[in-house]
């Protein structure tokens, strides 16, 4: 159980929308440089993850992990919560 634990990939992102019960989208944004010009451009994804607590707000940096698929979308885990958004 741990070892699998430790195989599965991690990434770190912005939760931008927490409206569905028990699931966040989380967007995931790095740097690619371009294969001919040599830019460096901004991709993003966006990706569905469990949050079993609805622990999460919008703005948050979170940390996900890869997880069995959990719904048709939802393939990624909460593990744990890099920095609050700041509250208005």
């Amino acid at each position: 159980m741990t070892e699998a634990a430790n195989l599965a990939r991690t990434v770190t992102g912005k939760v931008v929308s927490n409206k569905m019960d028990k699931t966040i989208t989380v967007q995931i944004v790095r740097k690619v440089k371009h294969p001919v010009y040599g830019k460096y451009m901004i991709k993003s994804t966006k990706l569905h993850a469990h949050d079993a607590d609805n622990q999460c707000r919008e703005g948050d940096l979170v940390t996900v992990a890869e997880s069995r698929p959990l719904s048709k979308t939802k393939t990624w885990t909460l593990v744990n919560i890099e920095e609050r958004a700041i509250e208005i």
